[in-house]
């Protein structure tokens, strides 16, 4: 089913009871709601589902979450479920392009799904559902928006004066969105209706009227453009004059994704009180909207999945008060500043690519994507300024190392080479230069273009070991990751040598619990039997799952990665019991943790069954000459024929 009408006419909010109604009425239904305003966006919305599936993303694969989302509703595992696809507006982001697919192939199918589209476009409504089930919302009619404004209203006394609130449903041509703006507006400044006409029809019309044109919508309702503009601009002067960091918290909205904001992410004020006070103005206006925390983002209908934190507070914005804000940050110029500033913060704020914030940093993804480049005035490459600001190059950095670790390889290589080019007039030992350029040959190495990546990291161990100590962990990491690649790359023997070296060097600095040590030895482990020297493969390997079995859990990666890669020497060595009776134990985690199709189960269960035909085959063989030698050692028996 696809819902089409212009910007405000509640689509999204039809939607949402639609699936209120489904959960009440089939409990077991499972719900989820994806944004169809970005890839960006969608693509985080699938790694939360993704989450709340248990559908593991392994971080040294380009795993696409969009489509292990799909093939999991696709199957019969899914059972029945309902999914929104939320803003279904842009055709080239929903329908692709001859160089990259749209979010359309990325849509389960399945007979026990229903999907239900809200779209601005009657185009893509039509072409989604083939013309049937498209339900169209329009303005509403005389009757329902006075019931709309009547419940919206705190001051019912407003409405005794029936001629003039029918003057203002008429300036507001009874669009929802429009209506619920002018009904916050009165609750918020206890002002009659006939003033607040007075207001709309004296606004700042040469603002109304860019906003207006800007406000495109491929539907028939046009005359209803001016009114969201008309009631956005007489609200805003209002905050702004009264509220400037109501006004300042707006603008570093509208530079961001309009979508699941996360509270942490938010500029900071004088005093969480001020904060909190510059929010209540926005919501109060009708400008922000606290998520439920009951909404439908997971399968059960709990909300989000996978936030930063279990109290963290979700807010959303309209479109229309989005684009009405980034619009007006324009023609005031001032869109180089709100820009920077935003710029800086999130920069200030993005965390670091370690495992324990990967629910922070898929929570920032979206918002740090659409800043640095979605979205008609947030493109950082539109201000000519911008690209000379530090935060810029650190920024694309801190989002390309999170986008390679969540499997999102090509992006990462494109922010990472951003990182670079924007500190290549650096000296070549500076070190945030050296940072971006070691980040982007690990990006390039995931995405398969180990020449690239060893010709880097060459560069950067060359300057590290002029610039640093031999102890230095920079210095040790590069060479660590050189040495991968040089072995991705055959030149193995040249791989041992330089793990020998950072082993050696880590073994002497570092506790053996450490996990850059243990991640070394791993390394010249398998670089060492890919050299033909098994024996010390398994000895090494041995040592980091006897150290790992005694700092690690049971389903830890790590440590399931390096017992698997020791069955691997095992069978090398020809200890191919050994080698089984591990992987058993490997196997069994796995199938416990992980989903039946993950790609590092499946190495596993064809690798066991690999070793056991090899001890099923050497069995028979034994088997075969142990008969026959009996046979031969037999006495013989001479048969006289007759």
């Amino acid at each position: 089913m696809s819902i089409v009408g212009l910007g405000g006419t509640g689509k999204t909010q039809v939607a949402l009871q639609f699936a209120y109604e489904v959960k009440e009425a089939q409990p077991d239904w499972s719900i989820f709601w994806v944004p169809a305003v970005s890839v960006e966006s969608f693509e985080q919305a699938c790694t939360e589902i993704a989450a709340a599936l248990g559908i593991p993303l392994a971080a040294d694969r380009e795993e696409d979450a969009k489509e292990l989302v799909k093939q999991w509703l696709s199957s019969g595992q899914a059972r029945r479920w309902l999914l929104v696809v939320d803003n279904a507006d842009d055709l080239e982001v929903f329908f692709g392009n001859g160089q990259s697919p749209g979010i359309i192939d990325y849509l389960p199918e399945s007979e026990g799904g229903i999907t239900v589209y809200t779209t601005r476009t009657l185009e893509v409504a039509v072409s989604l559902t083939r013309g049937d089930d498209v339900l169209e919302l329009g303005a509403m009619d005389r009757r329902d928006a006075t019931d709309f404004l009547t419940k919206s209203l705190i001051r019912k006394a407003l409405l005794a004066d029936q001629a003039m609130t029918g003057k203002l449903l008429d300036e507001l041509t009874c669009l929802p969105l429009a209506i619920a703006q002018a009904a916050a507006y009165l609750n918020k400044n206890r002002m009659s209706i006939s003033k607040y006409v007075q207001l709309l029809r004296s606004a700042e019309q040469d603002l109304v009227r860019v906003m207006g044109r800007e406000f495109r919508d491929d539907t028939r309702y046009r005359s209803s453009k001016n009114a969201v503009a008309t009631t956005w601009v007489v609200s805003f002067s209002q905050i702004r004059k009264h509220d400037t960091v109501a006004a300042d918290l707006l603008g570093f909205i509208s530079c961001v994704e309009w979508k699941a904001i996360p509270r942490s992410l938010l500029p900071s004020a004088e005093s969480e009180a001020r904060l909190e006070e510059a929010i209540g103005t926005l919501c109060g206006y009708s400008f922000l909207a606290k998520r439920d925390s009951e909404g439908c983002g997971s399968r059960d209908g709990s909300g989000d999945t996978n936030v930063p934190d279990d109290d963290e507070e979700w807010y959303d914005v309209h479109r229309l008060v989005h684009l009405a804000t980034r619009i007006w940050i324009e023609e005031c110029g001032d869109l180089a500043k709100a820009t920077g500033d935003a710029v800086r913060h999130v920069t200030a704020v993005f965390p670091s690519d370690d495992h324990e914030n990967q629910a922070v940093w898929r929570a920032y993804l979206p918002h740090a994507l659409r800043l640095l480049g979605g979205g008609r005035g947030s493109n950082v490459e539109e201000s000519s300024e911008l690209p000379e600001l530090p935060e810029l190059s650190e920024l694309c950095l801190l989002v390309g190392r999170c986008l390679r670790v969540d499997g999102r390889i090509s992006e990462a290589v494109v922010w990472l080479e951003k990182s670079c080019q924007q500190r290549r007039q650096r000296s070549e030992n500076d070190l945030e230069r050296l940072s971006s350029q070691h980040a982007l040959a690990m990006a390039y190495q995931a995405n398969g273009q180990v020449q690239k990546a060893v010709e880097l990291l060459q560069h950067v161990v060359e300057v590290r070991e002029k610039t640093l100590s031999p102890e230095h962990p920079d210095r040790l990491t590069s060479q660590h990751v050189l040495a991968t690649a040089y072995q991705a790359d055959g030149q193995v023997q040249k791989a041992v040598k330089l793990l020998q070296h950072v082993v050696e060097v880590r073994e002497k600095t570092l506790s053996p619990e450490h996990p850059d040590r243990l991640t070394s030895q791993h390394a010249l482990a398998m670089a060492s039997q890919a050299n033909g020297q098994v024996q010390k493969a398994v000895e090494l390997l041995e040592h980091v799952v006897e150290v790992q079995e005694k700092t690690l859990s049971l389903e830890h990666p790590h440590r399931l990665a390096s017992q698997h890669a020791l069955t691997l020497a095992y069978n090398a060595d020809g200890q191919l019991q050994e080698a089984v009776d591990l992987l058993e134990r490997v196997v069994e985690i796995k199938t416990r943790v992980l989903q039946a199709d993950h790609p590092s189960l499946l190495v596993s269960v064809e690798a066991l069954a690999d070793m056991r035909a090899e001890l099923a085959w050497e069995s028979d063989e034994a088997s075969s000459y142990a008969s026959l030698e009996s046979f031969t050692m037999a006495p013989s028996y001479h048969v006289q024929q007759r």
